[in-house]
């Protein structure tokens, strides 16, 4: 079952232009809309995996568009096209939840690059979503219990010790940045919620220093990394 694809573009020509490429090239289903208002109608009837909006259309901007999207689905794909290059544009796209922005004219092998660049990050952030059990070494920890477990004894985490080492399994023998740890655990990247953060970690190594082979370490400048050998 071929990706779906809503393209908004009140260029007739443009329009059709991409929607065969990306049907043809990509493999994808793609449901062009001319204006504004009929691709959120649109978006609004089907279930869609990533949308192309035009900035400058009739009846409602791609902006207001990207917004009314991102009230309805918090997640999908927005690339945003528009002849316009000037920075607060790009701004303004990315501050809406915009994923990417392109400025016309462009390839449309460029396009299609983004599209599958983001689909395929897409797809991956939706597998981390689901993931919730994990080997660590001789250790299995079970997220949604928030226990990990050792040769038959067990050990009770707090919310805030399981989502870090959950993002550590998610990155396991590679770099989990200390930003990402703290905007998605905390949802800020403060120095006192760094420090914070140092005391969960300095518990987690203590939870895993049974095997020999699991260890936390820093990364100088970067994060942290869960190695398993």
């Amino acid at each position: 079952m071929n990706q779906k694809i809503l393209l908004a573009e009140d260029d007739p020509n443009l329009g059709d232009l991409l929607k065969d490429y990306l049907e043809l090239k990509g493999k994808f289903d793609v449901v062009l809309s001319k204006d504004g208002q009929e691709a959120l109608e649109a978006f609004r009837k089907d279930n869609f995996d990533l949308c192309i909006l035009d900035v400058m259309m009739p009846k409602k901007d791609g902006f207001s568009l990207g917004k009314d999207i991102r009230k309805i689905n918090q997640t999908i794909p927005i690339i945003y096209a528009t002849a316009k290059g000037m920075m607060e544009d790009k701004t303004q796209a990315f501050e809406l939840g915009g994923d990417d922005y392109i400025t016309k004219p462009f390839r449309v092998e460029e396009l299609l690059l983004r599209i599958n660049a983001l689909l395929k990050r897409a797809a991956k952030d939706k597998e981390e979503e689901v993931a919730d059990k994990f080997e660590i070494g001789d250790y299995f920890f079970d997220y949604t219990s928030q226990i990990i477990s050792y040769k038959g004894q067990q050990q009770k985490l707090s919310t805030k010790e399981a989502e870090l080492l959950r993002l550590l399994c998610l990155k396991k023998n590679d770099v989990l940045t200390r930003e990402e740890a703290l905007v998605k655990i905390w949802h800020d990247d403060n120095y006192f919620t760094g420090r914070s953060m140092d005391v969960f970690l300095s518990k987690l190594r203590k939870y895993l220093k049974e095997d020999p082979n699991v260890e936390i370490v820093n990364v100088h400048g970067k994060g942290y990394k869960l190695l398993v050998s």
